[in-house]
């Protein structure tokens, strides 16, 4: 999505300027759907092994020749693909972010944000604002997670796509949650294990537990095992708004408080904390959007997170003020924020019983 930031003005800007700030956003859409094609087909996959012809690539990927030719026209515009000369195509400088495999990839986040739910999703924005319901259920007839517990595809893509953006910030996040203090931590709602690997492989003497819905789990012990720390870490299945596993020192949230309103947050932390034995600590990871956001690339990604939950699964992003008063209706007081370093624009929030 194109973006431009700004200085608040003195007064209304020339018409060329309005113009020229709001002219990239009205086609932002434009490369979105770009990428999300390229992915969809599997382009960047199919030339691992070298360049090759439009035609041979329409062959590949089943594609009328003339259209997709157009479409690998535009992802060389963007750095995907190179034309190495007229009518054959080879990865170009960001075609990492297309593959299925590798530390570029992003290929199954933009499956997930320029998919038909979430862009559908996104297209009602405006009924969403007049009636405060997510778009998700009129659209599906489920609700997000409904929609993914009934389809074990989407339900993997999901995971590939939370994994791919966890990879990044999973490093600061071990860093600044200063997790090498604890012996045994639980990652609710932890996926495949991204960030408890992570986290095991910087602290040798921590042990930990992802703990997920068996569809939302199911990868994690493979991954743990091929990362070598079958020995200090296991995986647990069930429901958080139920019970977790109860007795850790610590309990890692990264991205799931604000997936639900302000009700259902709460009755997590409060299952949460019914787990914590005294002195334990509650690690939730966060955007925390400023009391009066500023123009700035990681504010803003904030607010469009904001609206995305808004639109798709009824959460929303909070101040630290909201999560003060989230914590404090489960039985938790907040101890410290600290901001992730790195490319993210995650924080660490700390929180205890106190008793």
């Amino acid at each position: 999505m194109a973006t431009t930031t700004s200085t608040p003005a003195t007064g209304p800007a020339s018409p060329a300027d309005t113009r020229a700030a709001l002219v990239p956003l009205l086609f932002g859409f434009f490369p979105t759907q770009v990428l999300h094609a390229g992915a969809a087909l599997g382009v960047a996959d199919h030339l691992v092994g070298g360049p090759l012809t439009t035609a041979r690539l329409a062959e590949l990927t089943g594609t009328h020749e003339a259209s997709l030719a157009r479409l690998l026209r535009a992802l060389a515009c963007f750095g995907v693909l190179d034309e190495v000369e007229p009518g054959t195509f080879a990865h170009g400088s960001h075609a990492g972010g297309l593959l299925t495999e590798g530390p570029a990839s992003l290929r199954h986040l933009v499956a997930l944000f320029a998919g038909r739910e979430v862009w559908a999703s996104w297209g009602e924005l405006d009924e969403t604002v007049r009636t405060g319901e997510p778009a998700w259920h009129r659209i599906t007839g489920t609700t997000a997670f409904e929609h993914m517990a009934a389809d074990p595809e989407y339900q993997a893509m999901f995971n590939r796509a939370m994994s791919e953006g966890t990879r990044n910030a999973a490093p600061g996040i071990v860093e600044a949650a200063d997790l090498g203090r604890f012996s045994w931590i639980v990652d609710v709602g932890g996926g495949d294990g991204t960030l408890l690997a992570a986290a095991l492989a910087a602290h040798p003497a921590l042990r930990g537990t992802v703990f997920d819905t068996a569809d939302g789990m199911q990868a994690a012990p493979a991954a743990l095992a091929r990362a070598g720390l079958a020995d200090r870490a296991d995986a647990a299945a069930g429901d958080f708004f139920s019970s977790v596993p109860p007795g850790a020192d610590a309990y890692l949230l990264k991205s799931v408080i604000h997936d639900w309103d302000d009700e259902r947050a709460t009755a997590v932390l409060r299952t949460v904390r019914d787990a914590m034995p005294d002195g334990a600590t509650l690690l939730v990871v966060e955007p925390v959007v400023p009391p009066t956001p500023a123009a700035s690339p990681d504010v803003l990604m904030m607010i469009m997170s904001d609206l995305n939950m808004l639109v798709c699964t009824g959460g929303k992003e909070r101040t630290e003020d909201e999560f003060r008063v989230l914590l404090g209706g489960a039985g938790l007081r907040l101890r410290s924020i600290t901001p992730v370093p790195g490319p993210t624009n995650f924080s660490v929030l700390e929180a205890g019983t106190d008793r």
